[in-house]
Parts: C-alpha cells; structure tokens; sequence
C-alpha cells in the first residue's frame, strides 16, 4: 500500500483498514477517491469510514435511546481528535487515521458535529415541512461531508472566487443528498421516514406517502418526481462552479463522484415510477466510465450545460 512517509506502522494500517472500509461499502464514493493521490485518498478514506460509522448507528436496529448514547460516544472520539488525544497505538484505526488526516490537512472537523446532529434528526423522526427545513438537514449530513472534502482537496493558489469555495462544496452535497432522497423513497417509507418536504408533497397529492410500487390514486407522482429533479438540477449548477477552483486530480474525484449522481437523476427524471419498484442504480462500468471522463476532464468542460440524452 502507498502510505505517507514519516508516520508509524500502526497509522499506515489505520489508514489500510479505513481505505477497505471505503472500498466495501461506498458504491459511489469510492469512484472518485480511487482518482486522487495517496495522501489525499487516505485522509478522505478516514472521513468516509467516520461518517459510515455515524450513519450505521443512525440506520441501524438499535433503540432510538441506544443510538443516542452510541453518536454521543462518537462524538466524543471526535472531541478526543479535536484535542489531539489519540495516540498512534490506539485500539479505535478510524480515530487514528482521523487524527493522522486532521494533522496534514485543514480539515474543518466541526462539521462531523453537523454530521452527527442530522442523523439524530433522523433517530428523532423528524420530518420537513418545508424545502428550506430539509435543506438544513441536507447541510448537516451532506453539506458537511462537501465541506469536509474541500478541507482535503485545497483550493488552487490565485484561482478566481474561493472564498465561496466552501458554499459551493456544501450545495453540490445538498444536490447528491437531494437525489439520494428521490432514489430511496419507497425504502426510506417502509423504515418510516419521509424527507421530502410536507408542502411539495401536498401540492402533488402525495401526502399519502409511498408504500406501493405505484403511486396513490390521484397523486402526481410524476410531477412530484420532476420538480424535485430541477431543483437538484439546480443546486448541481450552482455546486459545479467549485470544480475550476480544484487542482486537476481533486476536480476528477468531485467531477466523477457528482456526475455519477447526476446520471443517477437522469434515470429518476426518465422514469420516476422506477424508484417505487426498487431501488434505480448505474452499473459498475458506467460508474467507471463517469470517473474516466473526470480525469480526463470531459466532465469539468460540461459544466452547467445539460448532458444530451443519449449520453446520460
């Protein structure tokens, strides 16, 4: 394995453990971190096995008291981070691959406390009345990860506009987090959870909920389904304006992980009654195909224009 020269055994098998926790579990994630160098693949490894720990418990089948207590704990590793109280040698590869990361980048670790605040909304059953409620939580649980992210891509030295680096690193999180809650809305209904918001639901007849492989009589699922699509289209839009401020290898990661999303969104708008069937996904090869087009910068020069269907 590549590591980071000047670090001990154990933080190189920290990093390891953290990079195949990464690779099993992160579908899409993991295509762009496989596109940056070792040092920033590693630091955004140890992010993404941290944030995975956060959402196991909040998905998991413990009781909601049991959950609290279990992301508090994690919060307190995360202050044990803070205060750069974990040693090389600790028993926990995940707080010690963070620490290791915290330490090389300027990584905004506040943020994994947005992290863990949304997903106990989400223990709490919270749901949106409004857009502007749910993009709060969207902020927390995906805004946040953007945020980190950028902590460990950097910004390109005299690039135009970086002081809104970060807004856009949190709306492009909000445009994945947005299609993320298109695509499981059958799945996030049996596990009782509704996150669109209350007022669109209404305003398409869809207050019934989704609890069937097809839409309630009278509901304007579709119409639903389209308006929530040009919003992420939006934020997307609005997200993509970070890709100039990247360096080359940083933009392909972002450019694959969010065109990944993007094509996922195309196949939703297509056929929106897909997402009541079962859960809508792209194959591993066109997966592939997105991070490929990243790195050779296919996907930075579309930027803001619509892909053609054909291609999608």
């Amino acid at each position: 394995m590549e590591g980071p020269t000047g670090v001990s055994a154990a933080v190189r098998a920290a990093y390891s453990y953290c990079e195949a926790v990464t690779g099993a579990q992160a579908r899409n994630f993991a295509y762009g971190i496989r596109l940056l160098p070792a040092d920033k693949r590693q630091a955004m490894s140890a992010l993404y096995a941290f944030s995975r720990r956060v959402d196991d418990i909040g998905d998991g089948p413990l009781a909601a008291d049991e959950k609290r207590d279990r992301l508090e704990a994690t919060r307190a590793v995360l202050d044990r981070i803070r205060r750069g109280d974990v040693p090389d040698d600790d028993t926990d590869p995940v707080a010690v691959a963070l620490a290791d990361a915290a330490r090389r980048f300027p990584i905004p670790l506040d943020a994994l406390d947005e992290l863990i605040d949304g997903v106990l909304m989400d223990v709490r059953g919270r749901t949106y009345e409004t857009w502007d409620d749910l993009r709060a939580y969207c902020r927390c649980v995906a805004g946040a990860i953007g945020r980190l992210s950028l902590g460990v891509f950097g910004t390109q030295p005299g690039a135009p506009g970086t002081e809104r680096a970060a807004e856009y690193a949190d709306t492009l999180g909000l445009a994945l987090q947005l299609t993320n809650i298109l695509r499981d809305v059958r799945e996030d209904a049996a596990n009782g959870r509704v996150y669109l918001p209350a007022d669109d639901l209404a305003k398409f007849g869809c207050s019934a909920g989704f609890h069937a492989a097809t839409p309630a009589p009278g509901a304007d699922f579709t119409g639903l389904v389209h308006f929530e699509v040009r919003r992420a289209r939006a934020l997307f839009a609005e997200g993509y304006r970070l890709l100039p401020m990247l360096d080359r290898r940083s933009g392909a990661c972002v450019a694959a992980m969010a065109g990944i999303y993007r094509r996922l969104l195309d196949r939703i708008e297509r056929d929106p009654e897909a997402v009541l069937r079962g859960r809508v996904s792209l194959p591993g090869r066109e997966k592939a195909y997105v991070a490929v087009r990243g790195l050779s910068g296919l996907d930075t020069r579309t930027v803001g224009r619509r892909i053609p269907r054909g291609r999608a």
